[in-house]
């Protein structure tokens, strides 16, 4: 996993999108997370696997999913 700034990605953009062919590229701003370039091609077993961890287990999905509202 790398992570740039948006202002990073714009200046070096073919850098980024070559090294997102192999790892995940993660675009920040202001310190936040804003957005991931990733290979289209990567497979669906390694996307559910890359998830598992992500929420704390005595969270349930309802409560997840209104964090994440609230966090836009």
């Amino acid at each position: 996993m790398v992570s740039i700034t948006a202002t990073d990605l714009k200046a070096n953009l073919g850098k980024y999108l070559a090294l997102a062919a192999t790892e995940d590229v993660y675009i920040t701003q202001y310190g936040k997370i804003v957005a991931k370039l990733t290979n289209p091609f990567q497979s669906r077993v390694e996307i559910a696997e890359s998830l598992f961890g992500t929420l704390p287990q005595t969270m349930t999905l309802e409560e997840a999913r209104e964090a994440r509202l609230n966090e836009v």
